[in-house]
């Protein structure tokens, strides 16, 4: 093959193996844009912007491939001349190509399944993925045929090392003339400062604000995003997103919180969201687990969406709970929802604070049951060192019952993620039992696990198989386990003391064309009592999953300091709102509107339709722009700061006694749970 003369120039040197990487690289960048673009092109804007987004990336790509070649151009510069005039050494060259094909094909192959799976290129997920190796690698052994894919890797790079060298252009490099040492050095410099510059030059928050989000996804480079992401797994809130002064946005925040009925405690701190929440009547001192239940959208289950049959027992079950209709998550990962279930407290970007350094002795949840007495304890089938949770419960005074803290004869099933649900379950009932007997409330937080790739799940529970069913077998199967757990509870004596709260972590879905796709938030709660302390029934009231620790509180009738963002739900006032974001945008949801702060301080204001799910543009509104601002800057100066403290038991019982002495009229005496003749579970679950 006859090879053009401006090609012939740039290759036949010493350095022409690095020309020839960034064009092999350029080449799979674009193959891989083009198969994302067949796999989501129903997603896509098909428009002007789409060009823009394949001149970005290719802009992306080219600086991908320089840093990429960083390697190879630093070790042709330091080879002595004449290296390839032996035959060991242009047989190494050719296994290094075949080598570096091979790195690229899986690349684009991992980029595909990425994309599948999130919708995006390589972010922070990404980068936990390959910090949790353990739990990842056997999760995509069980998920995709891995000796298949590598052979079928393996030979294609092989095949395309053959035809890139039947062109003549690797000989064309290997033959290339000798040139000086200083030749050589000033070459292998050029390609450093090249390098040098796309790394220093090219920023991903560069690209323009696509209306789509996936088209400016597609506009990345997967490598590049996967180290971007390295760099940018925590994002400073004060360098980066819009800001009020400090008192001003707490003034803006007590404001919102305020609508909750909250006593102001005249505090001598004014950055502080303490405040003291007081109910009418006795308490009720019940059990509570709280079954949290991994990627299950709302539209899964067939009380929200008549067309789905994924959730018989749910379905029954929900007849008999009080179901909360219009409930948002507040991230798109499981540590996202854990920070807003426990904390009460707005996703703050970058990392949620699960996964953060200096996240114990926080307030809690659990911090607020632990100071009426009650054993709290975190339930996961899985290895709770994963997303660092462990540590996070574990430093807030939760127990850990985690899959290392079990017999191996507790497992009766397991895959990549954990124990089945089944089993944590059965780990669940028994703790239940041990509190119960040692005469303590309990309150569990529960993880389920088996909703998740792989998706795998014991035979013969339900009428889909295991792992061929992919999500919706998954979902099935876990509903089966929450039907089987609440009859199997319900042959406990502390049945009918118990409420049982059952509540997504988030979405099993997060993408979608606009900034923040609201409609990829919306999750399931329902609150089950079957001792009749909570009536059934429906709260269609606009809720963020931080609202759900204190109206679980105002459900049990408490009174208590607090520091929870979140108010319950059923009796504030004032404008609803949910927090939603993702590990950039932030952002503040009310019925009909969608505000969004981003990097760089940037902000937009968007009319949203519950029906189509359109995002549209409406002027922007200081008023809403604060309050936005007012939500996410706090909570990221109360971590930093370390304000978001637990509250002492013992400051517990000072409040509650300063607010009596202002309000002796009112009791907070606690009272056992009624005794009521409720159906049983085995009525109630068929």
């Amino acid at each position: 093959m006859k090879i053009p003369a401006l090609l012939r120039s740039l290759v036949a040197r010493r350095h022409g193996g690095v020309v020839l990487f960034v064009g092999l690289f350029m080449l799979l960048a674009l193959v891989t844009r083009i198969a994302l673009l067949a796999q989501s092109g129903w997603a896509l804007d098909w428009n002007a912007t789409l060009i823009a987004s394949f001149a970005w990336g290719a802009l992306f790509d080219l600086g991908a491939a320089l840093l990429f070649a960083v390697p190879l151009a630093l070790v042709l510069t330091l080879l002595p001349a004449g290296i390839f005039e032996r035959r060991w050494a242009r047989a190494g060259a050719h296994g290094v190509f075949i080598g570096a094909i091979g790195l690229l094909l899986f690349s684009a192959v991992a980029e595909w399944f990425f994309w599948d799976e999130f919708s995006t290129r390589f972010n922070f997920i990404a980068v936990d993925y390959l910090v949790y190796t353990t739990e990842v690698v056997a999760n995509i052994r069980e998920s995709y045929p891995m000796p298949a894919i590598l052979g079928v890797i393996l030979l294609a790079s092989v095949g395309l090392h053959l035809l890139l060298a039947r062109t003549g252009l690797i000989d064309c490099w290997l033959e290339a003339p000798r040139v000086t040492t200083r030749r050589r050095y000033v070459q292998g410099g050029a390609w450093m400062a090249a390098a040098l510059v796309a790394g220093v030059a090219l920023d991903s928050n560069q690209l323009p604000a696509f209306a789509n989000t996936y088209n400016r996804e597609l506009a990345k480079n997967g490598p590049w995003s996967l180290f971007a992401a390295f760099q940018h797994n925590e994002i400073d809130y004060d360098q980066f997103y819009a800001k009020l002064p400090v008192d001003e946005a707490f003034s803006h925040l007590r404001t919102e919180l305020a609508q909750d009925g909250s006593l102001p405690l005249g505090l001598k701190d004014a950055r502080d969201t303490l405040r003291y929440i007081k109910n009418e009547g006795p308490e009720k001192h019940l059990n509570v687990i709280q079954i949290t239940v991994e990627s299950l959208s709302a539209s899964f289950v067939g009380a929200y969406n008549p067309d789905s049959n994924l959730t018989p027992n749910l379905d029954v079950l929900a007849k008999q709970s009080l179901v909360f209709d219009n409930l948002y998550a507040t991230g798109t990962r499981t540590d996202r929802g854990m920070e807003a279930l426990t904390l009460s407290m707005p996703p703050t970007p970058g990392r949620s604070l699960v996964k953060r350094p200096h996240n114990e002795n926080l307030f809690t949840l659990g911090s607020v049951f632990r100071s009426r007495g009650y054993d709290t304890a975190f339930i996961y089938g899985g290895y709770g060192y994963f997303d660092n949770m462990n540590t996070f419960f574990g430093g807030n005074g939760y127990r850990i019952v985690d899959r290392a803290a079990v017999a191996k004869t507790d497992i009766t099933f397991a895959n990549a993620w954990g124990a089945c649900d089944e089993d944590v379950f059965n780990w669940t009932l028994r703790e239940a039992d041990r509190s119960a007997a040692a005469g303590k409330p309990f309150h569990y937080f529960v993880m389920t696990t088996s909703n998740h790739r792989p998706y795998t799940y014991p035979d013969g529970r339900i009428d889909l198989p295991s792992k061929i069913s992919r999500r919706s077998g998954a979902v099935k199967y876990t509903d089966y386990a929450i039907g089987k757990l609440i009859r199997d509870a319900s042959s406990k004596p502390w049945f009918k003391n118990t409420v049982f709260v059952i509540v997504a972590d988030h979405c099993a879905s997060v993408a979608g064309k606009t900034e923040l796709p609201v409609q990829n938030y919306h999750i399931p709660m329902l609150v089950y009592a079957p001792g009749g302390q909570v009536a059934p029934g429906h709260i269609g009231d606009l809720m963020s999953q931080v609202d759900c620790a204190p109206t679980i509180l105002g459900l049990l009738n408490w009174s208590y300091a607090t520091r929870f963002y979140g108010w319950d739900v059923r009796t504030a006032h004032g404008d609803r709102r949910a927090l939603i974001g993702n590990y950039q945008k932030l952002g503040l949801y009310e019925e009909g509107t969608l505000d969004v702060l981003k990097p760089v301080r940037g902000y937009s204001a968007y009319r949203y339709d519950p029906v189509t799910f359109a995002l549209t543009g409406r002027p922007k509104e200081t008023e809403e722009r604060d309050e936005t601002i007012a939500y996410y800057q706090t909570a990221s100066y109360l971590y930093k700061s370390g304000g978001y403290r637990a509250v002492s038991d013992a400051d517990q019982t000072g409040y509650t006694a300063q607010i009596l002495a202002l309000n002796p009229d009112r009791s907070t005496a606690a009272v056992s749970a009624p005794k009521t003749t409720a159906d049983t579970a085995a009525e109630i679950i068929r």
